[in-house]
Protein backbone atom coordinates (compact mmCIF):
# COMPACT_ATOMS: atom_id res chain seq x y z
CA UNK A 1 0.00 0.00 0.00
CA UNK A 2 2.78 2.40 1.40
CA UNK A 3 4.55 2.03 -2.48
CA UNK A 4 1.88 2.50 -4.14
CA UNK A 5 1.17 5.60 -2.56
CA UNK A 6 4.84 6.44 -2.87
CA UNK A 7 4.25 5.28 -6.67
CA UNK A 8 1.81 7.46 -7.44
CA UNK A 9 2.53 10.49 -6.00
CA UNK A 10 6.42 10.73 -7.15
CA UNK A 11 4.90 10.22 -10.75
CA UNK A 12 2.76 13.22 -10.21
CA UNK A 13 5.47 14.86 -8.82
CA UNK A 14 7.59 14.27 -11.50
CA UNK A 15 4.80 14.86 -14.18
CA UNK A 16 4.78 18.71 -12.93
CA UNK A 17 8.62 19.14 -12.45
CA UNK A 18 9.72 17.41 -15.39
CA UNK A 19 10.62 19.61 -18.26
CA UNK A 20 9.33 16.91 -20.56
CA UNK A 21 5.77 18.26 -19.68
CA UNK A 22 7.11 21.81 -19.89
CA UNK A 23 3.06 22.58 -20.70
CA UNK A 24 2.51 22.53 -16.86
CA UNK A 25 5.65 24.47 -16.12
CA UNK A 26 4.88 27.08 -18.49
CA UNK A 27 1.13 27.08 -17.52
CA UNK A 28 2.08 27.40 -13.85
CA UNK A 29 4.47 30.46 -15.15
CA UNK A 30 1.68 32.30 -16.83
CA UNK A 31 -0.29 31.51 -13.72
CA UNK A 32 2.21 33.09 -11.31
CA UNK A 33 3.96 35.91 -12.25
CA UNK A 34 1.31 38.46 -11.62
CA UNK A 35 1.62 37.81 -8.04
CA UNK A 36 4.46 38.20 -4.82
CA UNK A 37 4.59 36.35 -2.15
CA UNK A 38 2.24 37.75 0.09
CA UNK A 39 -0.69 36.37 -2.51
CA UNK A 40 0.00 33.40 -1.23
CA UNK A 41 -3.38 32.26 -0.05
CA UNK A 42 -4.59 33.43 -3.59
CA UNK A 43 -2.23 31.35 -5.42
CA UNK A 44 -2.62 28.14 -3.04
CA UNK A 45 -6.28 28.17 -4.25
CA UNK A 46 -5.82 29.11 -7.90
CA UNK A 47 -3.42 26.11 -7.82
CA UNK A 48 -5.21 23.68 -6.21
CA UNK A 49 -8.44 24.64 -8.43
CA UNK A 50 -6.07 23.63 -11.51
CA UNK A 51 -4.93 20.21 -9.62
CA UNK A 52 -9.07 19.74 -9.06
CA UNK A 53 -9.62 20.40 -12.40
CA UNK A 54 -6.94 18.00 -13.59
CA UNK A 55 -7.78 14.74 -11.43
CA UNK A 56 -12.06 15.49 -12.57
CA UNK A 57 -10.81 14.96 -16.28
CA UNK A 58 -8.47 12.08 -15.19
CA UNK A 59 -11.25 10.36 -13.30
CA UNK A 60 -13.43 10.72 -16.23
CA UNK A 61 -11.00 9.95 -18.95
CA UNK A 62 -9.72 6.95 -17.12
CA UNK A 63 -13.22 5.52 -16.66
CA UNK A 64 -14.16 6.30 -20.00
CA UNK A 65 -16.94 8.56 -19.22
CA UNK A 66 -15.22 11.58 -21.58
CA UNK A 67 -12.90 10.71 -24.20
CA UNK A 68 -10.75 13.42 -26.30
CA UNK A 69 -8.93 12.29 -29.30
CA UNK A 70 -5.08 13.09 -28.58
CA UNK A 71 -4.51 15.77 -31.44
CA UNK A 72 -7.20 17.84 -29.90
CA UNK A 73 -5.54 18.12 -26.29
CA UNK A 74 -2.70 18.53 -28.00
CA UNK A 75 -3.80 21.30 -29.75
CA UNK A 76 -5.92 22.86 -26.60
CA UNK A 77 -2.87 22.47 -24.07
CA UNK A 78 -0.53 25.27 -25.75
CA UNK A 79 -3.65 27.16 -26.47
CA UNK A 80 -4.97 27.30 -22.54
CA UNK A 81 -1.38 28.57 -21.87
CA UNK A 82 -1.64 31.20 -24.31
CA UNK A 83 -4.96 32.30 -23.29
CA UNK A 84 -3.20 32.52 -19.55
CA UNK A 85 -0.41 34.84 -21.02
CA UNK A 86 -2.67 37.24 -23.20
CA UNK A 87 -5.20 37.52 -20.13
CA UNK A 88 -1.53 38.81 -17.89
CA UNK A 89 -0.84 41.00 -20.54
CA UNK A 90 -3.76 42.88 -20.81
CA UNK A 91 -4.27 43.03 -17.11
CA UNK A 92 -0.37 43.71 -16.14
CA UNK A 93 -0.01 46.66 -14.08
CA UNK A 94 -3.58 47.08 -13.69
CA UNK A 95 -5.37 46.08 -10.23
CA UNK A 96 -7.57 44.01 -12.22
CA UNK A 97 -5.87 40.66 -11.04
CA UNK A 98 -7.67 41.52 -7.75
CA UNK A 99 -11.11 42.10 -9.95
CA UNK A 100 -13.70 39.07 -10.07
CA UNK A 101 -11.78 36.01 -8.52
CA UNK A 102 -14.70 33.75 -9.99
CA UNK A 103 -14.09 34.13 -13.53
CA UNK A 104 -10.23 33.22 -12.72
CA UNK A 105 -11.12 30.56 -10.60
CA UNK A 106 -13.42 28.61 -13.19
CA UNK A 107 -10.75 29.70 -16.30
CA UNK A 108 -7.92 27.72 -14.30
CA UNK A 109 -10.02 24.72 -13.55
CA UNK A 110 -11.74 24.61 -16.61
CA UNK A 111 -7.71 24.74 -17.95
CA UNK A 112 -6.68 22.53 -15.12
CA UNK A 113 -9.50 20.05 -16.72
CA UNK A 114 -8.40 20.48 -20.33
CA UNK A 115 -4.74 19.25 -19.32
CA UNK A 116 -5.72 16.46 -17.28
CA UNK A 117 -7.74 15.14 -20.42
CA UNK A 118 -4.32 15.10 -21.95
CA UNK A 119 -2.91 12.47 -19.65
CA UNK A 120 -5.88 10.36 -18.84
CA UNK A 121 -4.64 7.59 -21.59
CA UNK A 122 -1.23 7.23 -20.19
CA UNK A 123 -2.81 6.89 -16.85
CA UNK A 124 -4.58 3.76 -17.44
CA UNK A 125 -1.55 1.98 -18.19
CA UNK A 126 -0.02 2.58 -15.05
CA UNK A 127 -2.39 1.43 -12.83
CA UNK A 128 -1.76 -2.17 -11.88
CA UNK A 129 -5.00 -4.57 -11.32
CA UNK A 130 -3.78 -4.95 -7.56
CA UNK A 131 -4.04 -0.68 -7.45
CA UNK A 132 -7.45 0.84 -7.01
CA UNK A 133 -7.46 3.11 -9.93
CA UNK A 134 -9.52 5.75 -7.52
CA UNK A 135 -6.66 5.57 -5.11
CA UNK A 136 -3.91 6.11 -7.33
CA UNK A 137 -5.27 9.22 -9.48
CA UNK A 138 -5.67 10.85 -5.67
CA UNK A 139 -2.56 9.75 -4.94
CA UNK A 140 -1.24 11.09 -8.53
CA UNK A 141 -3.38 14.48 -7.60
CA UNK A 142 -1.03 14.69 -4.19
CA UNK A 143 1.86 14.60 -5.90
CA UNK A 144 1.09 17.11 -8.90
CA UNK A 145 -0.18 19.05 -5.84
CA UNK A 146 3.01 19.47 -4.08
CA UNK A 147 5.45 19.45 -7.64
CA UNK A 148 3.05 23.02 -8.48
CA UNK A 149 4.19 24.14 -5.37
CA UNK A 150 7.73 23.36 -5.62
CA UNK A 151 7.08 25.67 -9.49
CA UNK A 152 4.85 28.30 -7.53
CA UNK A 153 7.73 28.92 -5.10
CA UNK A 154 10.76 29.07 -7.80
CA UNK A 155 8.57 31.56 -10.05
CA UNK A 156 8.23 33.81 -6.80
CA UNK A 157 11.66 33.87 -6.36
CA UNK A 158 12.86 34.62 -9.55
CA UNK A 159 9.87 37.72 -9.61
CA UNK A 160 11.11 38.66 -6.25
CA UNK A 161 14.84 38.77 -7.61
CA UNK A 162 13.78 40.38 -10.81
CA UNK A 163 12.50 43.07 -9.18
CA UNK A 164 14.28 43.48 -6.15
CA UNK A 165 18.13 43.31 -7.56
CA UNK A 166 17.56 44.34 -11.32
CA UNK A 167 14.45 46.30 -11.05
CA UNK A 168 11.95 45.12 -13.41
CA UNK A 169 8.67 46.54 -12.31
CA UNK A 170 5.82 43.97 -11.92
CA UNK A 171 3.74 45.45 -15.29
CA UNK A 172 7.02 44.68 -16.91
CA UNK A 173 8.04 41.23 -15.46
CA UNK A 174 4.65 39.80 -16.12
CA UNK A 175 4.58 41.55 -20.11
CA UNK A 176 8.33 39.87 -20.75
CA UNK A 177 7.45 36.42 -19.26
CA UNK A 178 3.85 36.23 -20.72
CA UNK A 179 5.20 37.50 -24.03
CA UNK A 180 7.58 34.95 -24.05
CA UNK A 181 5.62 32.01 -23.15
CA UNK A 182 3.14 33.40 -25.86
CA UNK A 183 6.09 33.02 -28.79
CA UNK A 184 7.07 29.56 -26.94
CA UNK A 185 3.15 28.28 -27.40
CA UNK A 186 2.06 29.37 -30.96
CA UNK A 187 4.68 26.97 -33.21
CA UNK A 188 2.63 23.94 -30.79
CA UNK A 189 -0.78 25.61 -31.87
CA UNK A 190 0.02 25.86 -35.78
CA UNK A 191 1.79 23.18 -36.08
CA UNK A 192 -0.05 20.77 -33.89
CA UNK A 193 -1.45 17.60 -35.32
CA UNK A 194 -5.21 18.67 -35.65
CA UNK A 195 -3.90 20.82 -38.67
CA UNK A 196 -1.69 18.00 -40.80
Amino acid sequence: MLDSFLKFLELGLYHIVSFKSYDHILFLVVLTVPYFFRDWKRLLLLVSSFTLGHTLSLLLGVYDIINLKANVTEWLIPFTIIIMAIYNVFTAGKSSKYGNPVILFSLVLFFGFIHGLGFANAFESLVSSSESTLLSILEFALGIEVGQFVIVFCILFLGFLGQTIFRFSLRDWVMVISSVVIGLMLPLIFNSPLFS
